[in-house]
């Protein structure tokens, strides 16, 4: 195997690891988000879209080069045409339309997770910021409910005493509105 190609076989398989870790549901979004945000990833982040569509372009260069050579060794003309001069030309012709085949197979699958790659990691990371909006939104509504049944007892004991509503608030707040408000989980 050339250089190239065992560079790009490495490289597939640790996209593979990296998803497979990634999908692990042992560790949470958050612990991903925190291990997103290292300072170090601040400072390497400057150069990050220049850095993938590098990558992104020299595994495109290798999977259209894979296509060329399938498409070269998988004509029938060449291996009919080279077996008649040499008897074991025909099994060279189809060792080298495998190895084109595997490299094709090699970049192709290294283009596609490259792209699932950087589309899970955003992903992690849009679910981890969500999470804890729900948490914050969670730990508001639970303040607002509060104070809403605050309130809402505040007033009871005003109208027991005769206070009409309207002038303990400024405005006509009905008693179902504020039972409606009382009832957000």
């Amino acid at each position: 195997m050339i250089v190239q190609w065992a560079a790009v076989a490495t490289f597939l398989y640790a996209e593979i690891g990296l998803i497979l870790i990634f999908c692990l549901p042992l560790i949470p979004p958050q612990r991903w988000q925190k291990i997103f945000s290292f300072s170090v990833w601040g400072k390497i982040a400057s150069f990050w879209n220049k850095a993938f569509l590098t990558i992104i372009i020299l595994l495109i260069v290798l999977f259209l080069d894979a296509v060329r050579e399938v498409r070269k060794y998988s004509s029938t003309h060449t291996i009919e045409k080279s077996s008649a001069s040499r008897p074991a030309a025909c099994e060279h012709t189809q060792m080298k339309l495998f190895r084109s085949q595997r490299n094709l197979y090699i970049s192709g699958f290294s283009l596609f997770f490259w792209l699932v790659l950087r589309r899970l990691v955003t992903l992690i990371t849009q679910l981890a910021k969500e999470l804890s909006n729900r948490g914050v939104l969670k730990c508001q509504a639970e303040n607002i409910n509060q104070a809403a049944k605050k309130f809402m007892e505040e007033n009871e004991r005003l109208k027991r005493k005769g206070y009409p509503l309207t002038l303990l608030v400024g405005m006509q707040i009905s008693t179902a509105t504020m039972e409606n408000i009382v009832a957000i989980p």
